[in-house]
């Protein structure tokens, strides 16, 4: 572990000069900040008064810290921008302890959540319980009484996730979020924030591959061709190449631009792109909604048809492992039935 630096050093001998008691210590936070050269930080930032409740903090963050096996760790803090200040205070403070040599602290802040309904001071326990009774509701008005026992408790469970972390992680982090928590107000399926929707086409492609297996076991199609026997040219629909060059091709690079959003940061800030991906999912999940509705793709059981059909499920492969591996980055899991 690192020791201290010479500007920690200096602030710290300069507290213990102007303070006899362990509850009055004051720290040159700004002197820290220029001498050591980070960048990120609130130029306002001068003498802290080290509170009680900081030490306290500074205590969990070092039990945290303690349970890390990792040669070199890092410390992401998730903070509001109204206490920002703070938490940077925290984070130098920190540094000042002389943890600088295994850990390295970065900051992530969010904006405000504003809610209608349910009072001023809605706790997400509250939002979660809300959200997860108008997914019940809303799976009973379209599915009936059969919306009953574990099966159904875990679909309900992943479509609130999904439905919460699209509602929060759509807006880009630091702008704030307006959520309508008001009783009577439904759980949307459609638009630019539906998790629901991706969840549901999530789940229309395992039925597809469901559906597949059990006709192959029925001895109605053959089983699935090695890659080089597939036929691309069988790909005859637009909204094939419009699934393949808009979505499966690109996918790649976005997860490198949100890779690189993290590692390129030069302060102690970052941003992550979350409504990058969620927005990219709805559109696919629009997408896909238009062509499946509209081909079909598990034909009639004839062998002339057998090479478009292949050729029609190896790319509704290809998008089945990016939506799952869209969802996995914001730590969504697939749904397989609904």
């Amino acid at each position: 572990m690192e020791s201290r630096g010479e500007g920690a050093e200096e602030a710290g001998g300069e507290a213990r000069k102007q303070s006899g008691s362990a509850a009055q210590v004051r720290v040159d936070l700004g002197r820290l900040v220029k001498e050591r050269g980070l960048l990120g930080f609130d130029p306002n930032l001068g003498s802290c008064l080290v509170q009680e409740r900081c030490v306290a903090h500074l205590a969990e963050l070092q039990g945290a810290l303690s349970r890390c096996q990792a040669g070199l760790c890092t410390a992401l803090h998730v903070v509001c921008c109204e206490d920002e200040f703070q938490l940077q205070q925290t984070d130098l403070l920190w540094r000042i302890a002389g943890l600088g040599g295994k850990i390295v602290q970065r900051h992530l802040v969010v904006g405000p959540v504003t809610a209608t309904g349910l009072g001023s001071r809605t706790s997400a326990s509250q939002y979660l319980q809300l959200r997860g009774a108008q997914m019940r509701d809303a799976s009973v008005m379209k599915y009936g009484p059969q919306v009953n026992g574990d099966s159904w408790n875990d679909i309900i469970k992943v479509m609130t996730l999904a439905a919460v972390r699209f509602e929060l992680l759509t807006t880009a982090h630091r702008c704030p979020v307006s959520l309508d928590l008001r009783k009577e107000s439904s759980v949307s399926t459609k638009g630019s924030r539906s998790g629901v929707f991706v969840m549901y086409n999530c789940a229309r492609l395992s039925t597809l591959f469901q559906s597949y297996q059990a006709s192959v076991q029925q001895g109605l199609y053959p089983e699935f061709p090695e890659a080089s026997q597939l036929q691309v040219a069988a790909l005859r629909e637009e909204g094939e190449w419009q699934l393949l060059f808009n979505y499966i091709i690109p996918f790649g690079e976005l997860l490198d631009q949100s890779g690189q959003t993290l590692r390129s940061s030069t302060g102690v800030r970052i941003t992550l792109g979350t409504e990058a991906v969620c927005k990219f999912l709805v559109s696919l999940s629009m997408d896909f909604s238009s062509y499946y509705n509209r081909v079909h793709i598990l034909g009639e059981p004839l062998p002339h048809l057998f090479s478009q059909m292949f050729a029609r499920l190896q790319l509704m492969r290809g998008v089945k492992e990016l939506l799952h591996c869209a969802l996995s980055t914001l730590h969504i899991p697939p749904l397989h039935q609904i």
